[in-house]
């Protein structure tokens, strides 16, 4: 009897929708299985808060969305996904109402970093300027380079710890500050080799192309890559958590946009023990705490720029960011933690109730944690926006406990899908020639638990389809 389908994709966040989409392209037939009520995983848009206030489970602004390959590939603009561009990519507050600035511009950029104004144009310039032909690269990091000169370019910085290179780099502390909370998002320790990467990679994206929301809130992603697929006649189900392979209609492969424990959990009997025991060597970093805000007006920062920008870093200098990451990747609840801040109405009117806005912002804390930081982040706020806590009208809390269970890729409230260090950045989930594959020839992974890791981008989806289609000729 033939196969019901020729692939099913389990899970149906952006890199589970991509993988369908990639293999549909194909004329595969395809099936999204979905535990939760709607599609999206961490694009997933909700009413948390008040009525009329719509707000971004997980991630908010996409600067690896509009430079991702496979984003690039498809028209999901005639499904009605459209990007917004904030006036200013990112602001960084520092005392006494200071702050510097991420401008799309790099010469405007420049200009407000005083004497390491001709340091950061020296490290970003060539980056920017070829940054089409270095996202390839940087977002299928397996394949071999196609422009290897440009690559090792990046790579000098890259591989540095994020506090050498910005010392090394800067003299001034808004250069320096910039730097680390850009290198932050890696959720590790800024002495850690290559937390410069995810630095140096979202400063030169936000010149290139910026650091835009959607239009609405981040479901329209989801929504986008749903209609994209079916439209190439794919079928997704909502509703259907599967426990075990053999609850599956038959297909010739399955494809697990999931974290290596749930691969383990459903397969089960189906993997080696001993590929098994190395998907359990696997880590995870540190996990979130998180609020959304409803606002009865923006955010009275003391500093103008910060009040144009679509995300805001709030951590103080580059010492103090350090301290924080430090901290929550050694189990400990920082004091004074590094917050991120995505305030998407000001650009996007449409999530919130005229004159209204809505704030997205968390801050690492370990693993595990049920601690209320509630308190902890609104003082950090404040810090840099004296009157925050008058503009609050309601406020949706998540802990690493409860991020876990909103989806279960979030192992410990880790975001991210496992720890990037130097040794998980290229082998994740282990070391690996094709890190898709398992042993299994019917199964795969192609979740943020694989190469090039976390992000709105789509890549670990479409490597892991194309990996599929490399094996499964014909």
């Amino acid at each position: 009897m033939a196969d019901a389908y020729d692939a099913i994709i389990i899970g149906s966040g952006p890199n589970g929708l991509a993988a369908a989409i990639t293999l549909a392209q194909k004329q595969w037939r395809v099936l999204v299985l979905e535990a939760a009520d709607t599609i999206g995983g961490g694009t997933r848009t909700k009413g948390l808060t008040l009525p009329g206030f719509h707000h971004d489970v997980c991630s908010a602004v996409h600067p690896t969305a509009v430079v991702s390959p496979f984003f690039q590939s498809l028209d999901l603009a005639r499904h009605g996904l459209e990007f917004i561009q904030p006036e200013l990519p990112l602001a960084h507050p520092l005392a006494n109402g200071r702050a510097a600035v991420l401008h799309r511009s790099l010469d405007e950029t420049v200009a407000g970093l005083g004497r390491d104004g001709w340091r950061y144009h020296a490290l970003f310039e060539t980056l920017i300027t070829n940054s089409a032909k270095l996202y390839p690269d940087i977002l299928d990091p397996l394949s071999l380079p196609r422009h290897p000169f440009l690559m090792a370019r990046f790579g000098v910085g890259a591989m540095l710890p994020a506090r050498t290179l910005a010392k090394l780099a800067f003299r001034d502390e808004p250069a320096r500050a910039l730097l680390a909370g850009n290198a932050a998002h890696s959720v590790l320790p800024l002495e850690s080799p290559f937390t410069s990467a995810i630095g140096l990679m979202l400063q030169m994206t936000a010149h290139a192309a910026g650091w835009p929301v959607a239009k609405g809130g981040s479901q329209a992603i989801a929504e986008a890559l749903a209609a994209e697929l079916k439209s190439l006649g794919g079928e997704i189900r909502c509703g259907h958590k599967v426990t075990f392979l053999a609850e599956l209609p038959a297909s010739r492969v399955v494809l697990f946009d999931t974290s290596p424990r749930q691969l383990i959990d459903i397969a089960g009997s189906a993997l080696p023990s001993g590929y098994q025991r190395r998907l359990h060597a696997f880590k995870h970093g540190p996990g979130v705490f998180k609020i959304d805000y409803a606002l009865d007006g923006p955010v009275p920062w003391l500093n103008e720029s910060c009040r144009k920008a679509g995300t805001v870093h709030v951590g103080g200098t580059l010492d103090e960011i350090a301290h924080s990451e430090a901290q929550a990747c050694h189990g400990e609840h920082p004091d004074r933690p590094f917050v991120l801040v995505s305030q998407p109405t000001v650009c996007d009117p449409s999530r919130a109730p005229e004159g209204k806005h809505v704030l997205w912002a968390y801050c690492h804390v370990p693993a595990g944690s049920t601690r209320d930081m509630s308190h902890i982040i609104n003082a950090q706020i404040e810090r840099f926006a004296p009157g925050f806590r008058d503009r609050i009208l309601a406020a949706h809390t998540l802990n690493t406990v409860q991020m876990e269970a909103y989806n279960g890729n979030y192992i410990g409230g880790d975001i991210v899908g496992g720890m990037a260090n130097w040794a998980q950045l290229l082998t994740r989930p282990i070391v690996s020639l094709n890190p898709y594959a398992t042993p299994n020839p019917r199964l795969y992974l192609c979740s943020a638990s694989t190469p090039p890791a976390g992000g709105v981008h789509g890549m670990c989806g479409s490597n892991a389809a194309r990996a599929v289609l490399r094996r499964h000729r014909a």
